[in-house]
């Protein structure tokens, strides 16, 4: 994966590793710290969920621990990895079937919020990640269109077939899909349409189900059109399940934190944002959440593939706070805070909370011992297995298109700490900027 990187260390057990997302949303460029619409780059990529603040969270907490060791001489190592396409579940089943985390005792993984917690037991949905792409043959779509095989009639057949069939699946569910390659001139019959298929369900059984189902109205839709229809999976999660002594460890420390000491300008900021986007007008969090245990019935449907982790090794996730509450997730409105103060502040607290777990671990065995147990009794009857065909290989070109179109306006926006004290000042915002 030519954006993924692993920095250890130290020697010896335990291997702590520290863990989050690394990547950014298409069409969701925002000028950070300005309360309403502003893009970088008008239809750019940006960070429409935040995960440019995660991996301060963990170097600042796996560089303090390492300063700490050394100090005062204390075996162990520490890890540091990206979630790499986190967006795109892309990497983390890859790099557990290649075994980077056989000899890890405990992951640390982190990410972004407006809240500052954690919690334990079953969390998120699941999915497969695939794309079938149709097979016709190309004619001149007025002077014989009779010749062709149209590609595309097949990818809004099966689209039409899956609509069809939602009224018989489970409402628990999701699925959506976008038509990624539909042809190129409307004069010519399309030979080759590709559709991309996100099945979410809330455990390996019924995502299976949901994709052998998809598969099959694939098949339905070309058998309709005379095309042939060929699949390839790209990613795979099962849904998240966190480490209950680990919760507890992680939960005492965000109490002892606290939530960041906000100031009115953070507060002008994200009172406007909220008012932008027709959000309850709240500010931010003065509070830490309290340490939520397993949700009962409907639990949220996103998903993260940081779960692959936590069914091979002990894990929990920290919630920190660099967000504004009651902003859209996947949506420009999520990157006004996430090169602010307010980002800067809640990392740093997030990075205490992990930093102090961390140590608690290296010096207190019982809270390891206690964090293994419960993960034998969380897989005692569910052993994990991935939910990608064996052979399936990272599909590291994905975005490699949109990166080649904006990449050079994103280099130029790349902060330069030899010129500027903040990314606000080389913008030349002024913070905070409210209508």
């Amino acid at each position: 994966m030519p954006t993924a990187f692993i920095a250890s260390w130290g020697s010896g057990k335990p291997v702590i590793g520290f863990m989050t997302d690394i990547d950014g949303l298409p069409e969701t460029s925002q000028k950070p710290g300005v309360a309403y619409q502003a893009p970088l780059i008008a239809n750019g990529p940006g960070h429409g969920e935040g995960h440019n603040t995660g991996q301060g969270v963990n170097i600042t907490a796996a560089l303090v621990v390492k300063n700490l060791m050394q100090r005062y001489k204390i075996p162990g190592t520490i890890r540091v990895y990206p979630g790499i396409a986190e967006e795109l579940l892309g990497s983390r089943t890859y790099m557990v079937m290649a075994g980077m985390f056989r000899d890890v005792d405990v992951m640390l993984s982190s990410h972004v919020s407006s809240e500052f917690g954690t919690r334990y037991g079953a969390s998120g949905s699941g999915l497969v990640s695939t794309q079938y792409t149709f097979h016709g043959r190309s004619a001149h779509s007025a002077g014989s269109p009779w010749m062709g095989r149209s590609a595309l009639d097949a990818v809004e057949l099966m689209d039409i077939g899956w609509n069809f069939r939602r009224e018989h699946i489970r409402p628990d569910q999701r699925s959506h899909y976008v038509i990624v390659k539909g042809g190129d001139q409307p004069n010519v019959v399309p030979p080759l349409a590709t559709v991309w298929y996100f099945f979410r369900e809330f455990d390996y059984d019924r995502i299976k189900e949901l994709h052998d189902i998809g598969t099959k109205v694939a098949n339905g839709a070309a058998m309709m059109t005379d095309t042939t229809m060929t699949e390839r999976v790209l990613a795979a999660t099962w849904p998240g399940h966190f480490n209950k002594p680990l919760a507890e460890a992680l939960y005492a420390n965000i109490k002892r934190v606290g939530m960041p000491k906000w100031t009115e300008d953070d507060e002008k900021l994200a009172r406007a944002a909220q008012t932008e986007l027709k959000s309850k007008v709240e500010g931010l969090k003065k509070e830490v959440s309290e340490l939520k245990p397993p949700a009962e019935g409907a639990r949220g449907a996103g998903s993260d593939d940081i779960a692959e982790v936590a069914w091979n090794l002990p894990t929990v996730n920290l919630s920190y706070p660099a967000n504004i509450p009651g902003m859209i997730g996947h949506h420009w409105s999520s990157g006004i805070a996430v090169a602010t103060p307010i980002a800067h502040k809640g990392a740093s607290a997030g990075a205490k909370a992990h930093a102090m777990t961390a140590l608690d671990l290296l010096l207190n065995p019982q809270i390891l011992k206690d964090a293994q147990a419960y993960f034998a009794e969380q897989t005692k009857d569910i052993k994990w297995k991935p939910l990608i065909p064996e052979g399936t290989t990272a599909p590291v070109e994905l975005n490699r298109d949109k990166m080649e179109r904006f990449g050079p306006e994103l280099k130029k926006l790349r902060y330069d700490p030899s010129k500027y004290k903040t990314y606000l000042e080389q913008l030349g915002i002024q913070y905070p900027t409210v209508k």
